[in-house]
């Protein structure tokens, strides 16, 4: 299976975020990491419209054959246009034919090699059109409020009376660490859920995703315990 791993130079809220340094290493560098040490990936692409992040790509041993567009590269632009866009074009400039994918955010630093393999084993064993990494949410959804115009603290969902803790079933959030689709599935779609999309159960320690300050700190604690 061919991993993309997308990885835009431009982030406002962590600049530099995904070539910061993390414990020692490029925090893309963690997720080319764990692609090369999964027994079911072939070939791994970095897809940016950074040379910067292009030639640390490089050195970890992943591949860039083309910087992508900057109009795929702002805050405004949709991941799957990303995807249909390096796809395409690996497929019909370079003769990759893909017609499965696994999506890897370098936001993800401590997804192993073992979650990438024991997510395809389920994309596998499902015959899935796609697999989606998720983790427990610590809270059920009717907990989440909102605030209304005039200031007022309402409940997020509608609905009547809030059960008891015991009665609610498990929820669950996409972590952003692993997608897994059937290429033609997702260009029929342009959508990443149907009758065939299963999840992939990960902890919470390993789903930590780094989009602010708060996050990273988090990662290097994490990490930084794990090393010692």
């Amino acid at each position: 299976m061919t991993a993309i791993i997308p990885a835009r130079g431009g982030s406002k809220r962590l600049p530099g975020k995904n070539i910061k340094d993390l414990c020692g290493k490029p925090l893309i560098a963690y997720t080319i990491d764990a692609a090369k040490g999964s027994k079911l990936i072939e070939r791994i692409i970095v897809s940016t419209d950074s040379k910067e992040i292009a030639d640390i790509a490089l050195f970890y041993g992943a591949e860039v054959p083309f910087l992508r567009p900057s109009e795929l590269s702002s805050d405004k632009a949709r991941s799957i246009d990303v995807i249909f866009y390096t796809v395409d074009r690996l497929n019909q400039d370079y003769g990759y034919g893909i017609d499965e994918l696994i999506l890897l955010q370098p936001t993800s630093p401590l997804r192993t090699s073992q979650d990438i393999n024991n997510a395809i084993d389920v994309y596998t064993a499902n015959n899935a059109e796609a697999v989606i990494s998720v983790t427990e949410s610590e809270h059920p959804p009717d907990w989440y409020k909102t605030i209304n115009e005039k200031g007022i603290l309402k409940n997020y969902f509608d609905g009547s009376a809030t059960p008891n803790r015991q009665e609610y079933s498990k929820a669950y959030l996409p972590n952003g660490a692993i997608y897994i689709f059937n290429y033609h599935f997702l260009k029929k779609q342009s959508d990443y859920y149907s009758e065939k999309t299963y999840p992939y159960v990960m902890s919470a320690e390993s789903s930590v995703d780094i989009d602010t300050a708060l996050d990273f700190m988090l990662a290097e604690t994490i990490l930084g315990s794990m090393q010692k």
